[in-house]
């Protein structure tokens, strides 16, 4: 069972204020629209089918109340205490009720999958449906949920481009590629053996990262891949893993024309 990357889902307490600052470096954001029935919205800044999708809650009556969207529930959670920040993933899927019972298999309890749509500013309406399988007890790193449009890709893909979400970001030649998503973990061959046999992925070899200070290895998947890193001292991959726990930490944009990190909006991100 195959799997391409959809999204980075990054808390924050105001998506539209993300808009401004991430514009101001040259990538392209837009305001989304509205999940009415989860009480929350979004800005999305799409780097071909790959994108961040900026969350925050503008209803907390409602998202209080969420039961069945555990995405929901964490982001109450982690906006109540103020934590902003890249969270979790979602993965793409044509056959997402096969994913549920291959989860349920492997002794994983299950949300879903459940429809979900949102409202866009234009008043139409986007459809998928979801499933979120319950995080492992013997790791505080959330698994990826999974995601079915009910678009194919190339409808998607063409849609996007006909109402500018894609092609316009600045920055380098125009069309950056989001290459990986960072994760900082506590023991880097437990989570990546964990996560690679869980969703069937290969893994790339183990290498030293100098900048990051850290022992990294990948994960592959199609559109952006997962970079896992365990800190091998003091740096960047140590200090989120103290301030944040073990969670995404780098978003990382290739043929941007630079090669620098920028701490923007509560993130890290590194441009190549």
């Amino acid at each position: 069972m195959e799997f391409t990357f959809d999204h980075l889902v990054y808390l924050t307490r105001k998506p539209e204020d993300v808009v401004s600052p991430l514009n101001s470096i040259g990538l392209h954001v837009v305001e989304g629209g509205r999940h009415e029935k989860w009480g929350s919205y979004n800005s999305l800044s799409y780097f071909g089918l790959s994108y961040i999708e900026f969350l925050g809650i503008d209803n907390w009556a409602i998202a209080e109340n969420e039961i069945e969207n555990r995405l929901i529930l964490q982001a109450v959670d982690k906006l109540r205490k103020d934590e902003e920040g890249p969270m979790r993933i979602a993965l793409r899927t044509n056959s997402i009720h096969k994913v549920a019972e291959r989860m349920k298999v492997q002794g994983i309890k299950v949300f879903g999958p459940f429809p979900g749509e949102r409202t866009k500013k234009d008043g139409n309406t986007i459809k998928w449906s979801l499933l979120f399988p319950e995080n492992s007890h013997e790791s505080e790193l959330e698994y990826p949920f999974f995601i079915q449009w009910e678009q194919s890709d190339e409808e998607r893909l063409q849609e996007l481009k006909n109402n500018h979400f894609i092609g316009l970001h600045t920055i380098g030649n125009g069309d950056p590629t989001f290459e990986y998503v960072g994760f900082a973990v506590n023991d880097l061959t437990k989570s990546v053996k964990q996560w690679g046999q869980l969703f069937g992925l290969k893994s790339s070899e183990v290498f030293m990262d100098e900048t990051l200070k850290a022992k990294c290895q990948r994960l592959i998947v199609s559109g952006t891949e997962l970079l896992f890193c365990e800190p091998a001292g003091d740096g960047i991959v140590k200090d989120n893993l103290k301030s944040r726990g073990e969670a995404p930490f780098l978003i990382h944009l290739s043929q941007t024309g630079k090669s620098e990190f920028i701490k923007k909006v509560n993130g890290l991100w590194e441009f190549q």
